[in-house]
């Protein structure tokens, strides 16, 4: 069993549990089979499989009560309390992957910039590097020592879920994770960011290329440790013009995406990029994740016939009534047309408002309308 202090979080199904030392390669290949990994590389499946991001969080009535006596950090830095809140999240919604309970900013923390989450402001650096000597004072990280805690939630995870249940690890790209750093926390217009990128383009460069280094050392980890996709977030790219994407982030991303195994599907996501995407399909990745902001179909067409598509519900439609959630789910649907290799997920995460029971409904619902043989142009 999973357990966090003296409280069972998680119990599963004891048959599927195997010894986390030896459960990646036991695994992976019932995983192979899943209809998860095989849209990731466009192969047919029987049905449109599902899984939402931010599926562990707030709108969960069980998460919010650990995290009535658990602060979010010491959640995620507890490897057996970040498998149980995984493994929870897979049983109570029924979705067809699990994705590590962590934080994008982990890697930041022990760089020595002093990450803090505030309840009001979110996660804050309280160290921004603004400047070469800021730069210089970052310490080296080596994820295998100081995030050894992810690489252990991920073994015992992995033991915890049903075989043919894949895991997704995941990071930062290395643009969102400098504009953090940068920023010193979130921002509407990424103006010390940009001007960075503007003003001091060799520190710019120099950041970027530190991140790439880590996060390809991160994920090779995450890897190793059991995780069968890998999705990497560029959340606040879409800020950016394409010139200053191809000059500024391109061979960062590229770089990264490059660095990782082959056996491992990868996902490449960022929102608001409809301007971006041929250049995120120029840096890599098996699926390319989409917003809501643009038509699935057409966004496909763009990209071409050689890389999947994640997507792409707007989360708030899971705040409108069920006769809504499935009408969104429809289009969507009838936008892949029933195509090997979408993935159906949310434009951005789960907001925390959002009822549990919409969110479960949706899986249901891509469930029924997603199999194979009722998947339909026009309506359903």
């Amino acid at each position: 069993m999973l357990r966090l202090g003296g409280d069972v979080l998680v119990t599963g199904n004891d048959a599927n549990r195997k010894d986390a030392s030896a459960c990646a390669e036991v695994l992976l290949p019932a995983a192979e089979q899943s209809a998860l990994i095989k849209a990731c590389r466009r192969q047919p499946a029987a049905n449109t499989p599902v899984w939402l991001m931010r599926q562990a969080g707030r709108f969960m009535k069980e998460y919010r009560e650990i995290r009535s006596r658990v602060g979010f950090l010491e959640l995620c830095k507890t490897p057996e309390a970040a498998a149980a809140v995984t493994v929870m999240a897979v049983e109570k919604l029924g979705v067809d992957a699990a994705i590590i309970f962590s934080d994008l900013l982990l890697p930041l923390e022990p760089m020595g910039v002093g990450l803090v989450y505030s309840s009001s402001e979110g996660p804050v650096i309280e160290h921004p590097v603004r400047s070469v000597a800021d730069l210089e004072r970052l310490v080296p990280v080596v994820p295998a020592e100081s995030l050894w805690c992810v690489a252990e939630a991920i073994k015992l995870t992995r033991a915890a879920l049903p075989a043919g249940v894949p895991l997704i690890g995941f990071a930062g790209a290395p643009f969102t994770m400098a504009s953090y750093l940068v920023e010193g926390g979130s921002s509407r217009h990424y103006a010390h960011t940009k001007s960075l990128m503007y003003s001091a383009p060799a520190c710019w460069h120099a950041l970027m290329q530190l991140l790439s280094e880590v996060t390809v050392s991160y994920l090779n980890m995450q890897r190793a440790a059991g995780a069968q996709v890998l999705q990497l977030f560029d959340s606040w790219v879409g800020c950016l013009s394409e010139a200053d994407y191809r000059e500024f982030v391109l061979p960062y991303s590229q770089a990264v995406i490059a660095g990782l195994p082959g056996d491992v599907p990868v996902i490449h996501f960022g929102t608001g990029t409809a301007h971006l995407l041929a250049a995120m399909r120029e840096a890599g990745g098996d699926v390319i994740g989409l917003d809501w902001r643009v038509n699935l179909h057409d966004a496909w067409e763009m990209l071409g016939g050689s890389v999947a598509v994640q997507g792409n519900l707007d989360p708030c439609v899971l705040l409108s009534e069920p006769a809504e959630i499935r009408k969104q789910v429809v289009r969507i649907l009838s936008e892949a047309n029933g195509r090997p290799g979408h993935i159906f997920n949310l434009g951005h995460g789960i907001l925390p408002e959002t009822p549990f029971d919409h969110v479960k409904y949706l899986v249901e619902t891509v469930h029924e309308l997603g199999a194979a043989e009722v998947i339909v142009a026009h309506g359903a």
